[in-house]
Parts: structure tokens; C-alpha cells; sequence
């Protein structure tokens, strides 16, 4: 219970514009959860409920078993990066974090700790307002780890970073997931999330869209379609139809054939000696599934500001 966050129900309204309708879902530790929707979705919403800063209409979001302002020492619980720029431009990154670290009691050891796990060692005693983005992310997620918190609440902490950091900080968030801490990560990058989280959730219009594994995620989108490569395309389409598959086109010696799997659309080829060049399962991405699951809470978005 101390890593889990369990979010029940939370509505939550802003005038007449609904945020949260409703939504549950649950974060447990020993992965990373991808937090995933489009742009007013809810998340910014849930994940500053989660932590206090708003209050709900309705539901609870508990971190432990316990809301975020009943925590002592909450950073030793909880830690969080909601915006990378939320920081004194002035201070170095060392007092910025040393700052932090004295609201909860933790020690300047501590400190140069985080600064040493973020990679910052080089540029602790700089002023914050010459980082860049990529920078003010690492800084960010060490003030997120001072107080070694079992529960980290991350918004789009790829933001920013350039191909090296974006390995770096998924390598980073499976370290961390792999000690048992829950982990729950908000980003638009799917290609990062689908290397980085065991979990997703995605939401739309307030509400919890798909709550699964991500392998099961990208088996629900590859539904057993085949890329298959022939110069004989007319024979191969009859073939394959006569079998029960819908084949469309895909390109001059290329069919997207759906309804059988790899390897029955090589028998049924072979078996009428119908020459082929490749047959391969279609490789599903988190974004597919992504996109297709969120296509009518982008549709209504899109519908509600034309009638605006």
C-alpha cells in the first residue's frame, strides 16, 4: 500500500467545462504506468489532484492509502516534476535543491546524492536560468528523488532532452520501477513509453479509455495482420479472400492482409503455388493503439470547439 496510488472515481469541474468524469484507475509498484491522452484529456487535472494542489468535486485519489495533504514529510512519500520551469532562476541547482531538502528535514549529503543520480555533477553550482530544458528535466527529477519517496508522479519528462538524455531517462524510470517504487509518467512520446512502461492508462474526455498491460495493448491493434510482398497480387488477393481474409493494398507489391495469421497465409500461398517475397506479422505501436483508442475523444474535442 505505501507505493500504490489509487485514484476512485474523481470528478472534478472548472465552470461548465468537465475535466474529470469519473475516473479510476490504479498504480502499483514495480513498473512503469504511461499516464497517456489527448491534450485535455484530464491528466494535468488527475495528476494535481493526486498531489493536493486541486481539489476534487468528487472522489478520492490516495497515495498509500492516504490523501496527499494528510502525509508528513510528503516529499519523503511522494516525489514529483509537474513543470521543469518551476524553479528561482537565481539560485544554483545545488541551493535549489538544498532549499527543498531543508522544508523536509533531509541533509545537503542527500543533496549531492540526486545531483550525482541526475547526472548534474558538472553544473550544480550554475544558475538555473542559463539550463536548458533537457537540464531543468534532470534537475526536476532530482528534486523529485531527495527524499527517496516510494511513489514519483512525472508530466512529460522527455521534454526536452536530447537523444542521449531520452536514453538516459528511460533507463532511469526502469531503474527505478525495478526497486519497487510505483512510477506513473505522463508524455505524448508513445515510442518512448512503449520502451519504457510495463503499464499504460489512457484517458479521454475525463474518463479511463483502456486500463491494460502494454503487451496487451499491442495485441488488441495487431489483430493477426500480415504484410505480404508478391508480384502475383491478383492470385494472392483470391487466395487469401477465398480463405476468410481481408486483403487491402498497401503499396505495388505490397497487401495488408487481415484475419489470418503469418503462418497460414505461407500455407495458403504454398498450397497454391503462388510466389511471395516476404509474409510478416504486423508489429503493433504504442501510438496505433494510442490513436485508435483516443480517435473519438478527439473527434468530440475537435467538435465542441467548431461549436464554440
Amino acid at each position: 500500500m505505501e507505493s500504490t496510488i489509487e485514484v476512485t472515481d474523481l470528478r472534478k469541474r472548472y465552470g461548465p467545462a468537465v475535466a474529470l468524469d469519473g475516473m479510476s484507475f490504479t498504480v502499483t509498484p514495480g513498473h512503469v504506468t504511461g499516464f497517456v491522452g489527448p491534450n485535455g484529456a484530464g491528466k494535468s487535472t488527475a495528476m494535481r489532484v493526486i498531489l493536493g494542489l486541486d481539489a476534487p468535486d468528487g472522489g478520492t485519489a490516495l497515495i498509500g492509502g492516504r490523501p496527499y495533504r494528510s502525509l508528513s514529510r510528503p516529499l519523503t512519500h511522494v516525489g514529483a516534476l509537474l513543470d521543469a520551469g518551476a524553479l528561482q532562476p537565481s539560485r544554483s541547482a545545488r541551493n535549489h535543491l538544498l532549499w527543498l531538502a531543508h522544508s523536509q528535514g533531509l541533509t545537503a549529503r542527500r543533496v549531492d546524492e540526486v545531483i550525482e543520480q541526475a547526472g548534474l555533477r558538472e553544473v550544480a553550482r550554475r544558475r538555473a536560468d542559463g539550463f536548458s530544458l533537457g537540464m531543468r528535466q534532470r534537475l526536476g527529477v532530482a528534486a523529485a528523488l531527495l527524499g527517496d519517496p516510494s511513489v514519483l508522479i512525472l508530466d512529460e519528462p522527455f521534454n526536452g532532452l536530447d537523444p542521449e538524455g531520452i536514453v538516459w531517462m528511460r533507463e532511469f524510470l526502469a531503474g527505478l520501477a525495478a526497486q519497487g517504487r510505483a512510477v506513473l509518467v505522463s508524455s505524448h512520446l508513445m515510442s518512448e513509453l512503449q520502451d519504457t512502461a510495463g503499464h499504460v492508462v489512457v484517458i479521454g474526455r475525463g474518463r479511463v479509455i483502456a486500463d491494460a498491460a502494454v503487451h496487451e495493448l499491442l495485441a488488441g491493434v495487431a489483430r493477426d495482420r500480415v504484410t505480404l510482398r508478391t508480384l502475383s497480387r491478383p492470385e494472392a488477393v483470391v487466395v487469401l479472400e477465398e480463405a476468410g481474409a481481408t486483403v487491402t493494398a498497401a503499396g505495388l507489391d505490397t497487401l495488408t492482409v487481415s484475419g489470418l495469421t503469418a503462418e497460414r497465409v505461407v500455407a495458403r500461398l504454398s498450397a497454391h503455388a503462388v510466389p511471395f517475397s516476404e509474409v510478416s506479422a504486423h508489429r503493433a505501436t504504442l501510438e496505433e493503439a494510442y490513436m485508435e483508442l483516443t480517435r473519438d475523444a478527439v473527434q468530440f474535442r475537435a467538435a465542441t470547439e467548431e461549436a464554440r
